[in-house]
């Protein structure tokens, strides 16, 4: 460990509870994805960088475009910090919007509460957490590097966005098709135990069955939309069976796999249901042909609707998130951040896939080498990211920032 890394660590554990204290209040703003009516974190996420003394980019979404994708409000934020000529411009992207908090929490979903060394809150794993990682490991870094007189090559951006959830094409899609950034490097959101270098693919898709409503006393005079969605159902889950045969080579990813993450329809108990919705998620490992996968999908449904005569079934692609594998570029990132978080949390940090899929393929597909690292446990289920009581352990949060405070110290020297 050098002077420098010493005294980016020390600067980090001395400003940690100012560094909780923002959690606490980017976690007190609901950004519950739907709605989706996020404007309002991204302008007091402004402010308080505002109050740092940095310059910070709104970028606002067409509001066509936000209400079209099923949104209400999204605001992108951008801050820059340039340093001396001649380095790479490295991004650090965290995301604001979360899922609803759901049912079953112990805590306030929207407290920010501390307690038994956690900090409890929906947003407070993925990734509110990584705003605050990212800011205190910038300005660990500034603080530094002004002490010691060790003058920095390149740039750092900040990229907080608010459309992870439906997919990020108008998040981070958005910045970078509107040719607001470009950066070399990107560290993107992630967590403490590993350095992420690949992710699956995701297909959602909505099934719409149609039958036709009738009594349920004289029910032979409609067609039970159900009835052919329970059909649908059983031959949906049935090829899971078939996806476990079909391995990744990647490490930390196994196999594809299918889920039916939302069913409604019907009118009535006393009425055949006229019209049921399935929307699924297939889960694509990155050797896979997402064309492929689409079109078998569709084929399944229609074989299996034939089940009962009379049903009419509508399929609509809502998001097709590519696969990422990492390129060459990234070589060096992985390997700095592997060797201070190894240095930092005192064990081996692996470098590997994830099956989660992320906005890092946005970036990856314009260009830019990526690694996903930031603030968290071992697996989302520790944190219970997406599941009540969701919660962040303070103590990775402090040494995750300590870890990319190192990486971008290093990278920019």
């Amino acid at each position: 460990m050098t002077l420098a890394h010493d005294r980016l660590d020390a600067w980090v554990d001395a400003h940690f509870d100012e560094q909780v204290r923002l959690l606490q209040s980017l976690v007190r703003v609901p950004t519950d994805t739907p709605p989706g009516d996020n404007a309002a974190h991204a302008e007091h996420t402004a402010e308080r960088l505002a109050a740092l003394g940095w310059a910070v980019e709104r970028h606002p979404v067409p509001a066509a475009l936000v209400q079209a994708a099923g949104l209400r409000s999204l605001t992108n934020l951008i801050v820059r910090r340039r340093y001396g000529a001649g380095g790479p411009t490295i991004a650090l992207n965290a995301h604001g919007d979360v899922v609803p908090p759901g049912e079953g929490w112990s805590r306030p979903p929207y407290g920010g509460e501390v307690a038994a060394g956690r900090l409890w809150g929906r947003g407070a794993a993925v990734s509110k957490s990584d705003f605050t990682t990212y800011v205190h490991a910038v300005r660990a870094l500034e603080a530094v590097s002004a002490a010691l007189g060790a003058p920095l090559r390149g740039s750092v951006e900040l990229h907080f966005t608010y459309d992870e959830e439906f997919g990020g094409e108008l998040g981070p899609g958005w910045l970078l098709a509107q040719g607001l950034t470009r950066p070399d490097l990107l560290i993107a959101a992630g967590f403490s135990y590993e350095v992420v270098v690949a992710h699956n693919g995701c297909l959602q898709m909505q099934v719409t069955v149609l039958g036709e409503m009738a009594h349920a006393a004289i029910p032979h005079t409609g067609v039970d939309a159900l009835q052919g969605a329970v059909a649908i159902l059983a031959a949906l889950y049935a090829r899971n069976l078939d996806y476990r045969q079909l391995r990744s080579g990647v490490p930390g990813i196994t196999h594809p796999y299918l889920n039916v993450g939302r069913i409604e329809g019907g009118t009535h108990t006393n009425v055949v249901p006229g019209r049921v919705v399935l929307k699924l998620d297939r889960r694509m490992i990155p050797e896979e042909d997402p064309v492929a996968v689409e079109a078998e999908i569709r084929r399944t449904i229609a074989e299996a609707a034939q089940a009962v005569p009379g049903l009419r079934v509508e399929v609509e692609r809502l998001l097709l998130a590519r696969a990422w594998l990492p390129g060459p570029g990234n070589a060096a990132l992985v390997a700095t951040l592997q060797r201070h978080a190894e240095a930092v949390f005192g064990e081996p940090i692996p470098a590997r896939g994830t099956p989660l899929y992320t906005d890092v393929r946005l970036y990856a597909a314009a260009g830019v080498a990526a690694a996903v690292y930031g603030a968290g446990p071992r697996s989302v289920r520790e944190s219970n990211a997406k599941r009540a009581d969701e919660h962040i352990v303070l103590d990775d949060l402090r040494r995750a920032t300590r870890v990319v405070a190192r990486t971008l110290h290093d990278l920019l020297q």
